[in-house]
C-alpha cells in the first residue's frame, strides 16, 4: 500500500472521544492520536469538562472537532460560535433545521474566525431513520428529507456536513466536490450497530463521497484500539483510489 495513501487515510479519520471525564479522554486519546487525524469531543465530555476537553486535542497535534449539535434562536447560535472560535476548534456541528437566519448568521461569525472554523450542518441522526421522520409528520423519506435540509444550509453559506453513508452519495450529487462530508455510523464489518440505523464500513463510506468518517465504539471498545483504527484507516486507504471526492 502507498505510504502517502495511507497517510491521507489517517488524516480523514475522526476519533470520538466518549469518555466521561478528561483524564479518561486524554489518556485514550494519547493511544489513539498517532493513528487518526481528528479527535472530536461530544456533548457528555464537554458539559462536565468544558474548554479543558478541546485542549486535549491540540495537546495531541490533533484538529478539533466539536460536536454539540447546536441549535437555538440565531443571537445565541451566532454569539456561541464566536465561542467555539476562540477555543480554536477546526469543527463544529450546527442543526441545519435550525433555520436560514441561524445558519447564515452562523456561517458569517464562522468566517471571520481567527483560524480555520468549518461549520458542519447535521441533517438527519444516524440513530434515525424514515419510520422516525413518520412520527414527527415528515411525510419525506430520509434521503429526501436530508437533501432538503443540506441544500437549505448550503444556500445559507454551510459548506460542511454531517450525513450518513447512506446520504453521501446522493450529497455528493447534489452539492459538488466543495461539500465536506462527515459520515459518522461507521462500523466496520462484523462490528455491532448499536443504536445506529444508517450505517456503512469504512470503505462504503468513502466510496459514497464522504471525506471524513467518524468512529467511536468500534476502536474505544475493541480489545486492542490501536489495532481496530489502524485496520480502518488501512481500509479507507483501498478504497480511497477512485473513490469521489
Amino acid at each position: 500500500m502507498e505510504p502517502e495513501r495511507r497517510e491521507l487515510a489517517r488524516t480523514r479519520l475522526v476519533f470520538a472521544l466518549d469518555y466521561p471525564t478528561v483524564t479518561a479522554a486524554r489518556a485514550a486519546g494519547a493511544l489513539i492520536a498517532p493513528s487518526v487525524g481528528v479527535l472530536k469531543v461530544g456533548l457528555e465530555l464537554f458539559v462536565r469538562e468544558g474548554p479543558a476537553a478541546v485542549n486535549v486535542g491540540r495537546e495531541l497535534g490533533r484538529d478539533v472537532f466539536l460536536d454539540l449539535k447546536l441549535h437555538d434562536i440565531p443571537e445565541t447560535i451566532e454569539r456561541t460560535v464566536a465561542s467555539a472560535a476562540e477555543l480554536g476548534v477546526r469543527y463544529l456541528t450546527i442543526h441545519a433545521s435550525g433555520g436560514r437566519e441561524m445558519l447564515s448568521r452562523a456561517a458569517a461569525r464562522a468566517a471571520r474566525a481567527p483560524s480555520p472554523l468549518t461549520l458542519l450542518a447535521v441533517t438527519m441522526l444516524t440513530s434515525l431513520g424514515t419510520e422516525d421522520l413518520g412520527a414527527q409528520g415528515i411525510t419525506e423519506d430520509a434521503a429526501a428529507y436530508v437533501t432538503r435540509l443540506a441544500r437549505l444550509a448550503w444556500d445559507a453559506g454551510i459548506r460542511g456536513f454531517v450525513t450518513s453513508p447512506a446520504e453521501a452519495a446522493t450529497l455528493r450529487r447534489e452539492l459538488g466536490p466543495e461539500a465536506l462530508l462527515v459520515t459518522p455510523g461507521v462500523r466496520p464489518a462484523g462490528t455491532d450497530a448499536a443504536d445506529q440505523k444508517r450505517i456503512a464500513t469504512p470503505a462504503m463510506a468513502i466510496a459514497a463521497g464522504a471525506d471524513l468518517l467518524v468512529v467511536g465504539r468500534p476502536i474505544r471498545d475493541a480489545a486492542d484500539p490501536v489495532a481496530a483504527a489502524r485496520a480502518i484507516v488501512d481500509e479507507m486507504a483501498g478504497a480511497l483510489e477512485g473513490a469521489p471526492g
